[in-house]
């Protein structure tokens, strides 16, 4: 089993809230983290799967069969099916308010539960599971390559093969189309919804233009926006925001689009192998994105994450903006052994002033590129949470 980093955090808000939900996309590990922890924990544990008839038929009388079980940790899986329940959860936790009564999972977004899990405001706090990240795997070169190219969904990830891998991925796109969506009550066809993911997938790391996308797959602006933000609220897309200060620069207004998976990303390139990859001429957006996901899975949640870009032509992929007021750190990707970033770069260095500033790429070795600018290896990117806006240069050891 691989330990998931959010498991202490779970366990630490299970002793302080009466509700604690896991939210997250399907095939994720949500359950098996869910069991882990009702297994380590002292008291008894009871499991209701919401997609299984005979959970939901102890659930006819909720709170009849709740009552019953008061003294448990009830672990309910796919929360979203039942939405219903959500008034019943709050009338038992006001009787008797202890932490730890309920763990909830599910498979939409805070966005598509707000409306449900209003009546558990301040009862409940919400985690999100993303997919591996290089941390749980361990970042040794071979993981690091094969979390690249088939993403961090554990049954890819730990696949037999490359051949496997893609062909979960592909049927896990397949059923999410077919059966996922629909079930969220949400009646897109399948068909229209794969062609608009695939037109996202050749966008990838690249600014949303809502009337191209649109035009292209044949329908309105606004139900092009609807799709995309279908898409997010299910961990399926990041739309990264841009920055705005108070510059008198002009600045981009639209966001950036990733497909938070690279796996899924290159199962709808058709790429099965990590020499496929390299080889492919999105090899650059795809490492661009893959790491982002993989800074924002060790910076602390609160941390603020947009783009910098203006007309002309300053940039940088990955602005973080810790709370508290402290100055950011500023972090390109850099899909090269020669990690020197363009010219956009230092010109956004000088607009920004960041703490620090990395240059994400494949290589082994840290060293400076310029005043307060840096490579960084992939492979130590777990190292940018531990930044602050101190004058030390980070410890890093050169691999």
């Amino acid at each position: 089993m691989i330990k998931r980093s959010l498991e202490n955090d779970i366990l630490a808000s299970l002793g302080q809230f009466p509700a604690v939900g896991i939210i997250g996309s399907r095939q994720v590990g949500k359950t098996t983290l869910a069991r882990m922890i009702a297994e380590s924990r002292s008291e008894k544990a009871v499991y209701l799967d919401l997609e299984r008839p005979s959970d939901l038929a102890k659930l006819g009388d909720a709170e009849l069969y709740l009552r019953s079980v008061a003294d448990s940790l009830v672990v309910i899986d796919e929360i979203q099916r039942r939405p219903d329940l959500f008034p019943v959860l709050r009338s038992l936790i006001d009787e008797q308010r202890r932490p730890g009564r309920f763990l909830i999972l599910g498979s939409a977004s805070p966005a598509l539960l707000k409306q449900s899990s209003e009546s558990l405001a301040g009862r409940i706090v919400y985690h999100e599971l993303k997919p591996f990240d290089l941390q749980e795997v361990g970042a040794l070169p071979e993981n690091l390559s094969r979390l690249w190219n088939r993403g961090g969904y554990p049954e890819s990830f730990l696949a037999e093969s490359d051949s496997a891998s893609l062909k979960w991925r592909e049927a896990f796109i397949q059923t999410y189309l077919e059966r996922d969506i629909p079930n969220l009550g949400l009646h897109i066809p399948a068909v229209t919804l794969r062609r608009f993911w695939l037109m996202l997938a050749h966008c990838q790391g690249q600014l949303w233009n809502a009337s191209k996308v649109a035009g292209s797959l044949g329908v309105d602006s606004k139900t092009a926006r609807r799709y995309l933000d279908l898409l997010e609220d299910t961990f399926m897309v990041r739309q990264l925001q841009p920055l705005h200060i108070n510059l008198k620069k002009r600045l981009v207004k639209s966001p950036k689009i990733y497909l938070r998976d690279t796996g899924l990303l290159h199962a709808l390139y058709e790429i099965q192998t990590n020499e496929q990859l390299l080889g492919h001429p999105a090899a650059g957006a795809s490492w661009e994105g893959w790491c982002v996901e993989q800074v924002l899975s060790v910076v602390r949640p609160s941390t603020a994450a947009c783009f910098y870009r203006t007309s002309a032509g300053a940039e940088i992929n990955l602005v973080l903006q810790p709370p508290g007021g402290e100055s950011p750190i500023a972090v390109e990707a850099k899909f090269s052994l020669d990690p020197r970033p363009a010219k956009g770069f230092w010109s956004a260095l000088d607009d920004l002033q960041p703490a620090r500033s990395f240059v994400v790429y494949p290589g082994t070795e840290f060293y400076p590129l310029g005043v307060n600018a840096w490579a960084l290896p992939a492979s130590q990117i777990a190292s940018i949470a531990e930044i602050g806006s101190g004058n030390d240069v980070p410890n890093f050891k050169p691999r």
